[in-house]
């Protein structure tokens, strides 16, 4: 069959008849030649390319719904037919009259185009997107709703986490119509939806675009610095580029600048007065003799200075090639990362490397601005609908009117904008919703669509760098133009077409001052400090070392005060990942004294990032914004940021966290390297939020990681968990004093071989052994050990050293002081270090004394991807990433080791660097840890169980040098979920005994559990409940004075030690408090609040539930009224109608 011949057929169908849907999708799968939908099978999940594809809607409560899916293919689409849709809401409306005797009100078959058509067919996509949120594990990337015989309306979400099925490609050409299906490109375009949908990703194909566009600009632009300087060329690039824009989406005559640059190829001198002359036209809106008409009035920043810089013809044709691109296919979302390293000079190195991408953005502006303003606008939508329903229709335009006319006044506020990737994707966004909201209105016979639109005035940014903020006002003006074309491509751009609003402002967004001093020294001298980059080769060693040379000068600043932000309705942002102990070297010792004397209620222990985060919290908590979503590295989970953020959400009136990612792949675009992140979303109130944990991971070359989430609802604590309040677990005093981690060198200088110990006198110097020590770091435990020592001199002074151990004395100066002078900055650490260069940074004076008292120790790596406790001899000391506990406990070293107390460390603990790995915190995992209070002949299963499991680990490593305790915890894993095993795999399992390593921690674990007198088959998040109640009863002990001290003649010699609790060794849980009844809230006095209202109560009933139950959630909440309404947003697919006349929310 022709196209002619399929169009002609079916456009005369009416599609009227249900059965039509099927037919008509067949012979539409033989027009496009892909094959028709394999037959219907009883193993639902093999149903991967059928019509009517069973799913199952979560209702709530425990049961499920039955639904079909009109057409579905896997990784590809799931199409609703609106025939199918109306079908299936006249049986719902019949079943629901056979039980409850009543008839719903249906609006029948409306005539197409009219509102009541347009009203079907958005009721068959919500339709649709309810399916696909209930299809186990998979996220087609389109929706297609089709009104047989008539049209296609296409949607997609390339993001795959289903939560912005958009117009497809923009809100006016979403819309296909049957008869152009004559065109060979529609036909092309359904054809890849059916076999390569994600080949249809703009972001995809205009990143392409975008690097090689970068690229050509970068090679000019480094041609243009032999001669100028590089601000000065990055003006004229940034005037070029956005000149070739304007011509590519018809703003200047297509073609006119190409044809002008191509002209110059054999007078390329003639380039700069020509230039400047099309520019201060461009700038007026006068006429041009360059381009011999009138140019439109540009106006704004861009052309104030119309500089232009002479080129040579090398120069002229690599801006022939880069005007030659399709500028209007530009990706902005990237583009201003992109062109800030092409204009950079330092930064230029970067342009290869990894940009932060679309999707991951899209992930966090979602949630902070997008569904708050979607659930607006499907309740004004709504509300709409019944106005029209009730036959007043001009009521209903006003209120679609008012909803577009706040939609172009919100503002979106990004204090650390860089060159305003996440401003830019939030405004393309709205400007999505916006093209919806003026279909709606075309659809209401709204005659004269509104003259205001969004635009860059909404987007607030704050940037230091003045190049990024430049970048960023350029990126919001292409970005709103190409929109500005794709929605209203009829109507003329208003003049000047760039406007000087003013929204990216160039500053510091958490610190403001008077003045900047230089700081000097007392004879008048500049104190300055190493640049925090630059280094050289050691004299000696050959080995990088700070360059001491490579100085920048200290500052002073005056009058510091916390900086203001603008007002805003929306923050959103990714702040410098700048951690705590990298702030003066990165910042500046002036800078750093400056904001943490300046945000004094804050631990200066808490990272960069995190001053960011109070603000904004402190902005939404107060009113005046209504939700903020910030990026953070993933330590805001650690305890010192997570000071930050307790207050806020314990306050009187607090903070809830809406959304939350404890943990995500990012790029730091600063540093171009993986990193992991957090995001965080926050509103005012008390209210329970979405944690999203990363289930599955793939790399997907350049683009985004295919991601898979866990998805849990609750309430989110500061640790980014929901369900036991781990968070709040307290300190407890038996527990203290024994624990810390090893020492910190500051200089590897102090590390030696065996051999070299023998060399500087080991074994042959008195007195040396206490000096000169075995000595282990995480990867000597966790893989194999280096079988270093570390030289010691705790105890000596410089001079003792010099007199007794000469040679060590010699090479800690070569090795170990000349380092440590080259890094004295402003800091006292630096200074002190250097002084006492002779000593570790971090000598753990206060802790060796518990040390010292034992003849053994546990210990553990403080991050590594498995927790495992080892026993470590006295004479090994211990390195900073190691966490030792000064006790030589059996017992306590098999409870450790247990699966109660590693649930606890990975839910008390943060995680760290790019493999996501657990972090041991000391104060959060050990000093909090409730340990049990066993029966002697518990205690003694545990210790034997213990010695069981250390002795085998170092047999079985001695007898296979190779052989790693991570090697054989990976194995161990992939035995204990079921895994098959690799050839390397089975080769570990053999030498590691594996299997048996597995009997003696399941034995282990079953004693433990005996020894706290609770179940052995707790599942996580019970152990968690049971641990954290443990936790609150042992510190309401010691508040009675009551501890129970671990090493009680170490902690507590002079004082009385209870050490029996008669009948206190089975714990029981604590009992739960009953559930407070919700307060009621007023009953909102306009249509679409109580539409939200509405859907708001749904959400938190979390079942389904009937008009008189939603109406119990608000005072004089008419029952009929609410069920009119339940009714409406049922019909328009914004909630879930069930055969018992219930409501429900999709789930």
């Amino acid at each position: 069959m022709t196209p002619d011949e399929f169009v002609d057929r079916w456009k005369e169908s009416g599609g009227a008849e249900l059965a039509n849907s099927q037919s008509f999708l067949k012979e539409l799968c033989d027009l496009l030649g892909v094959p028709q939908p394999d037959p219907t099978r009883s193993d639902s999940d093999s149903n991967r390319y059928v019509f009517e594809k069973a799913v199952e809607f979560n209702n709530g409560d425990g049961t499920v719904s039955h639904g079909r899916v009109d057409l579905f293919k896997a990784e590809c689409f799931v199409l609703e037919s609106k025939q199918g849709s109306e079908r299936k809401a006249a049986e719902a409306a019949e079943a629901l009259a056979t039980r409850t005797r009543t008839a719903k009100k249906l609006g029948g078959t409306a005539k197409r185009g009219t509102a009541g058509w347009d009203r079907a067919m958005k009721a068959a996509y919500k339709q649709a997107k309810g399916y696909a949120e209930a299809i186990p594990e998979e996220w087609p990337p389109f929706l297609v709703v089709v009104d047989v015989g008539f049209c296609f309306d296409i949607y997609a979400d390339f993001s795959g986490t289903g939560k912005n099925y958009v117009p497809f490609p923009d809100p006016r050409g979403y819309r296909v119509p049957l008869d152009r299906l004559r065109d060979e490109r529609t036909r092309d375009l359904l054809t890849k939806i059916w076999t390569e949908p994600h080949s249809l990703d703009p972001s995809k194909i205009s990143a392409k675009v975008t690097r090689e566009i970068a690229e050509r600009l970068a090679k000019l632009a480094k041609s243009l610095e032999a001669e100028h300087d590089p601000e000065v060329v990055a003006g004229f690039l940034m005037r070029c580029l956005f000149t070739m824009f304007a011509e590519d989406v018809e703003l200047l005559r297509p073609n006119s600048f190409t044809e002008m640059l191509l002209g110059l190829r054999t007078k390329p001198d003639k380039f700069a007065p020509m230039a400047e002359n099309l520019w201060a036209s461009m700038d007026e809106g006068t006429f041009s003799g360059i381009l011999q008409e009138k140019i439109k009035q540009f106006n704004g920043k861009f052309f104030k200075d119309k500089t232009a810089l002479p080129l040579n013809h090398d120069q002229v044709e690599l801006l022939v090639e880069a005007a030659e691109y399709r500028w209007e296919e530009v990706e902005p979302a990237i583009f201003g990362t992109l062109l800030e390293r092409a204009l950079d000079p330092v930064e230029r190195h970067k342009l290869g490397a990894h940009y932060t991408p679309r999707a991951y953005v899209e992930r966090l502006v979602m949630p902070t601005v997008i569904e708050p303003l979607r659930e607006q606008w499907d309740a004004t939508y709504a509300a709409a609908m019944q106005l029209d329903e009730d036959d007043k229709r001009a009521e209903a335009r006003k209120l679609l009117r008012d909803f577009h006319g706040r939609l172009c006044e919100t503002r979106v506020l990004d204090p650390a904008c860089g060159s305003g990737n996440f401003l830019y994707v939030a405004m393309e966004l709205m400007k999505r919703l916006e093209g919806e909201v003026l279909n709606t209105l075309r659809d209401f016979d709204e005659g004269v669509l509104p003259g205001l639109t969004i635009d860059p005035h909404q987007f607030l940014g704050i940037e230091v760098n003045p190049r990024a903020a430049a970048l960023a006002e350029l990126v919001l003006w292409i970005g709103s133009i190409q929109w500005y074309k794709r929605t209203r491509d009829s109507v003329s751009i208003p003049e000047p077409i760039l406007k000087d609003y003013g929204n990216i402002e160039c500053r510091d967004a958490v610190l403001d001052w008077d003045s900047i001093e230089p700081v000097t020294d007392d004879d008048g001298n500049p104190v300055t400090r190493w640049d925090g980059r630059t280094t050289k080769p050691h004299g000696v060693t050959g080995e990088e070392v700070p360059d001491e040379d490579a100085r920048v000068q200290e500052l002073r600043f005056i009058n510091p005060r916390k900086a203001e932000w603008p007002e805003t309705d929306y923050i959103i942002g990714n702040p410098p990942f700048i951690g705590t102990s990298r702030m003066r070297e990165a910042l500046g010792d002036g800078y750093t004294k400056a904001i943490r004397s300046t945000f004094s209620k804050l631990p200066e222990s808490c990272d960069y990032v995190m001053y960011w985060w109070h603000n904004a919290a402190e902005k939404v908590r107060t009113g005046e914004a209504k939700r903020f979503g910030l990026i953070t590295t993933n330590s805001l989970r650690q305890t010192f940021n997570r000071r930050v953020v307790t207050p806020h959400l314990q306050a009187k009136e607090p903070l809830s966290l809406l959304f939350a990612i404890p943990d995500h792949p990012w790029v730091d675009t600063a540093m171009c390297a993986a990193v992991r992140i957090a995001m965080t979303v926050g509103v005012a109130g008390e209210s329970t939020g979405e944690l999203n944990r990363v289930e599955h991971e793939a790399e997907r070359d350049e683009d985004a990681a295919e991601i898979r989430f866990d998805i849990q609802d609750g309430i989110i604590q500061a640790d980014l968990r929901v369900g036991a309040n781990v968070g709040a677990a307290i300190t407890l005093q038996a527990n203290e004093d024994v624990s810390c981690p090893g020492v910190k060198l500051h200089g590897s200088g102090f590390i030696v071989t065996p051999e070299e110990a023998v060399q500087l006198g080991l074994g042959r110097l008195e007195g040396l052994g206490k000096h000169i020590r075995h000595y282990r770091n995480g990867k000597d435990i966790t893989q194999r050990s280096r079988n270093v020592m570390v030289i010691d001199l705790y105890g000596l002074s410089a001079e003792q050293v010099q007199a007794k151990y000469p040679e060590v004395y010699q090479h800690v100066v070569d090795r170990v002081k000349s380092e440590r002078d080259n890094k004295v900055g402003g800091t006292k650490d630096s200074i002190t270090y250097a002084e006492k260069w002779w000593l570790f940074g971090k000598t753990r004076n206060t802790f060796r004394p518990a040390l010292n008292s034992v003849k053994r120790y546990i210990a553990t790596t403080e991050t590594a991807k498995h927790r495992f406790f080892v026993m470590l001899d006295e004479s090994v000391l211990p390195d900073n990433m190691l966490i030792a506990i000064a006790v030589d406990d059996a017992s306590l070293h098999g409870v450790l080791s247990s699966k109660l107390h590693v649930c606890w460390a990975l839910a008390t603990g943060g995680r760290l660097g790019v493999g996501n790995d657990p972090r041991y915190n000391k104060t959060r995992c050990f000093e909090t840890f409730p340990f049990p209070n066993p029966d002697d002949a518990t205690r003694k299963r545990i210790a034997e169980l213990a010695e069981q499991l250390d002795a085998h680990r170092k047999r079985q490593q001695e007898k296979h040098p190779k052989l790693t305790m991570t090697g054989m915890y990976n194995v161990l894993e992939k035995l204990r979920a079921g895994e098959t095993l690799t050839t390397k795999d089975q080769t570990i399992h053999e030498q590691g005994l594996v299997s048996v390593l597995k009997q003696i921690h399941d034995d282990l674990d079953a004693a433990v559990f005996d020894a706290y007198g609770w179940p052995h088959d707790l599942d996580d998040e019970a152990i968690l409940e049971r641990l954290v109640d443990l936790n609150h009863e042992r510190a309401e002990e010691e508040s009675r004075g009551i501890v129970r001290w671990l090493r009680p003649e170490f902690q507590n010699p002079d004082g009385a030690t209870q050490t029996a609790f008669a009948g206190d060794d089975k714990t029981k849980p604590a009992k739960k408090s009953a559930a407070a009844k919700p307060k009621k809230q007023p009953w909102p006095k306009t249509l679409p609040d109580r539409m939200v209202a509405i859907q708001s109560a749904l959400q938190r009933h979390a079942a389904p539930a009937d008009a008189k139950e939603v109406a119990a959630y608000y005072t004089r909440a008419n029952k009929s009224q609410v069920t009119e309404l339940l009714e409406t947003l049922a019909a328009v697919g914004n909630v879930r109608q069930l055969d018992d006349g219930r409501f429900t929310v999709f789930q």
